[in-house]
């Protein structure tokens, strides 16, 4: 999974992402790319509120340009300047954080931040008075299998390319070894709110619930091991649709195409309400009960 060119396209906060011609996607929201780093991934998963702690352990899951990582660092030592932050960033491609510094993208961070990012890109390692990191380069399923059974994490930030792109890194399986890497107060959060990665959260044992929405309609998604507030009942109805089918990779090798074929197989054979005639009963609810 790699990405041949990259674009740099400003966002409408004046900070810069990637299109990746491979995916067909860039890397955050046309809304911002360090908004969507700060909102979507640090706030929900309360860095501020764990920077207290001595230690914090961060998993960054699709390290890309770094702004998730960026953003966490920015925020814990804003609040506690003496806060040691752990951070192992899985990546599968070298290139993506290097030409993030090539092109001075993370200019708009302190100089302690751009040291330690332009570290990981080109040393894959880093080790600061403020900061030790490993940057893990390969398949997130491969490289997570290396650090499951002895890192756990205070925030994961679960980022990859869209489901319908990249199923590699929302199935039930990958969850799972991700899961594992959470600690019992720890926060895992996800721009998605799609249902087929709901239940692959909560088939990891992980209880999920809503954060912000921004630039889109639907909010994204906290998980963690102790219980949340419930979803609303439309957000739980999703769920009880074949939207909700996880995707599903035994073995995790397969490709694109084979992991989106088992679970459309799945899909045509299952119970479940289709999920478009989901879709109509509740706008018509909508209607009837404004």
């Amino acid at each position: 999974m790699t990405c041949d060119l990259f674009l740099p396209q400003l966002t409408a906060d004046n900070s810069y992402t990637f299109y990746c011609q491979e995916f067909g996607e860039t890397f955050h929201s046309q809304q911002g790319a360090k908004t969507e780093a700060e909102h979507k991934f640090v706030a929900p998963t309360r860095l501020n509120i764990k920077a207290h702690q001595p230690v914090v352990r961060i998993l960054d899951i699709c390290y890309g340009l770094g702004y998730n990582t960026a953003a966490a660092l920015a925020t814990i030592w804003a609040v506690n300047p003496d806060c040691l932050v752990e951070v192992i960033a899985l990546e599968s491609n070298a290139d993506i954080p290097n030409s993030a510094i090539n092109h001075n993208l993370l200019d708009s961070w302190e100089p302690n931040i751009r040291q330690v990012l332009t570290l990981l890109a080109s040393n894959h390692q880093v080790k600061t008075a403020q900061c030790q990191g490993t940057l893990l380069l390969g398949d997130a399923r491969q490289t997570i299998k290396l650090i499951s059974s002895s890192f756990t994490a205070d925030a994961i930030f679960l980022d990859p390319f869209s489901p319908p792109k990249c199923p590699q890194l929302w199935t039930v399986e990958f969850i799972n070894l991700v899961a594992k890497c959470l600690n019992d107060e720890g926060i895992l959060a996800t721009y998605s709110a799609a249902a087929a990665v709901r239940t692959a959260l909560q088939a990891a044992g992980l209880y999920i619930g809503n954060t912000i929405s921004l630039g889109r309609r639907s909010p994204s998604t906290i998980a963690t091991k102790y219980k949340l507030p419930p979803l609303s009942t439309i957000g739980q109805e999703h769920l009880l649709t074949r939207a909700a089918i996880p995707y599903r990779d035994p073995t995790l090798q397969d490709d694109t195409e084979v992991i989106l074929h088992r679970r459309q197989q799945e899909q045509q054979t299952s119970l479940l309400e289709p999920t478009a005639r989901w879709h109509r009963r509740t706008r018509r609810s909508f209607k009837k009960d404004p």
